[in-house]
């Protein structure tokens, strides 16, 4: 007996029964949509789940399915040979030779439902084409090969609402045969959640934040060279919070709100801060590292975010950060001689992609998880054994070419409109200083006549005291009569 969704069962037949009969009950009185396909398989072929000894059938051909926000996790029971009716089935753990089920392979695919749909025909329909073996070699994506003696269990990144499928295919390579498992499904969100459910594609605050780094990412975008001082601001607030927010995550357990809202006070504090650097000591190389880091840190991410992020020797997080970092770190050293041509390019690429951020978080796009991926390794050290497999749909299709009009547009407009303009700005405490100094020897400026700064703020607090002040008795007021 199986209780549950996507479950299945294996049925030996006797030599002379040719039907079997199976009963399907709803534990809910509310009405359920149910699929059934029966599947027959002869002798040659492997039985899935034969050698089971952790789930509770004694052949369990189910795929047992886990998930949390960082992965999914997979897990399956050992196959066995297949058997002629009315003989006994082959041992499981007596050899490891070819005549045992220690020659079987197991290969793993994933199936991706149409993104924002969340609808039970949608789904239904979608599994019919996960259940035969020639059909999920046709319909799905072969992600690794297991052997005996590998443990059978997978991990997947997590992807919030968006539908995936998965199964399992034994092959014996001796018979050249081979045989399905039953397929899993699962959203990795909860329908019945009363917050953050699979129905919202995120949290106000997650909207909210997103929104507004989306507007100040698109003002970039356009004009962050121009308005340098602005796009300063940008980039302390990506690199200050990024970190900040890794660091929240990892060493305390608050709310996820609570940690957004610090996020962006402590990233706005570091933009602030390196404004401040740049007025006060004007090291264009210093900004220009930051601006430089944050760029390598993206090209980085989509590096990743191909399939070279899910080869075997990039599990290793020493590799993959040393690798990552180096990717990163050679970015700005590339465009040391064009510091320009860098802050341009940062501005278009890095403005025009947190629109992208922000529009995930009204609608479903797998561009998003080009850092976000990053972040989850980042933040858990089991994500570095997850593929980080995801879907490519016409909506991820669209927005990758509205990102790519963004940037090009961006980047276009800042090159035409700055050429035969200065590199960058001035130092600006420079100016200030230069210009203070030329107001204090110019009589004929009509700010030289002005107060300085810190008489004029004695003169109103003067003023402010005097208004609390008593008003003092001036003795006799009457006339003296003569």
């Amino acid at each position: 007996m199986g209780t549950g969704t996507d479950k299945g069962l294996v049925f030996i037949l006797r030599p002379e029964q040719s039907m079997c009969i199976w009963h399907l009950a709803a534990a809910d009185s509310e009405p359920v949509q149910s699929m059934a396909i029966p599947l027959s398989y002869s002798e040659r072929d492997p039985v899935p789940g034969g050698c089971n000894l952790e789930f509770d059938l004694d052949i369990d051909p189910n795929i047992y399915l886990e998930y949390n926000f960082f992965e999914t996790i997979i897990k399956f029971a050992p196959a066995n040979l297949g058997y002629a009716r009315d003989t006994d089935p082959p041992p499981c753990d007596v050899g490891t030779g070819q005549d045992s089920r220690w020659r079987l392979q197991y290969d793993v695919y994933q199936y991706f439902l149409p993104e924002n749909d969340l609808t039970e025909q949608v789904l239904l329909k979608h599994l019919q084409r996960m259940v035969k073996v020639p059909q999920v070699q046709a319909n799905a994506i072969k992600v690794v090969t297991l052997t005996a003696n590998d443990k059978t269990s997978v991990y997947f990144s997590s992807l919030p609402v968006q539908g995936v499928i998965y199964n399992v295919i034994v092959w014996d390579p001796l018979l050249n045969t081979s045989a399905a498992y039953v397929p899993a499904h699962t959203y990795a969100c909860n329908f019945n959640a009363i917050e953050g459910n699979c129905s919202s594609l995120g949290t106000v605050s997650t909207k909210v934040f997103f929104t507004l780094s989306a507007l100040l990412g698109f003002f970039i975008c356009f004009f962050g060279h121009r308005f340098w001082k602005t796009e300063l601001f940008f980039i302390g607030f990506i690199f200050i919070g990024f970190f900040f927010y890794i660091l929240v995550t990892r060493l305390t357990s608050i709310k996820y709100d609570v940690r957004l809202i610090l996020t962006a006070v402590t990233g706005s504090i570091g933009g602030i801060f390196l404004v401040a650097a740049w007025w006060r000591f004007g090291i264009l190389m210093f900004c220009m590292l930051c601006v430089g880091l944050v760029l390598g840190f993206f090209i980085s991410s989509v590096m990743f975010f191909t399939p070279l992020g899910n080869l075997k020797i990039f599990r290793d997080d020493v590799v993959f950060w040393v690798t990552f970092s180096c990717i990163a770190v050679i970015i700005p050293v590339v465009f040391m001689g064009c510091l320009r041509i860098l802050n341009i390019l940062t501005c278009g690429i890095i403005g025009s992609y947190s629109v992208v951020l922000a529009t995930d978080s009204y609608l479903y796009t797998s561009l998003s998880y080009v850092t976000l991926n990053v972040l989850k390794r980042a933040l858990n050290v089991d994500f570095r054994r997850a593929f980080t497999n995801v879907p490519f749909q016409t909506t991820d299709f669209i927005i990758l070419a509205l990102w790519g009009m963004l940037a090009v547009s961006g980047i276009t407009l800042q090159i035409r409109r700055e050429r035969g303009q200065p590199f960058f700005p001035p130092h600006p405490y420079k100016l200030w200083k230069r210009e203070r100094e030329r107001r204090v020897t110019n009589i004929l400026d009509p700010s030289y006549h002005i107060p300085p700064l810190r008489e004029r703020i004695y003169g109103q607090l003067a003023h402010i005291k005097e208004f609390f002040q008593k008003e003092q008795s001036a003795g006799e007021r009457t006339p003296l009569l003569l």
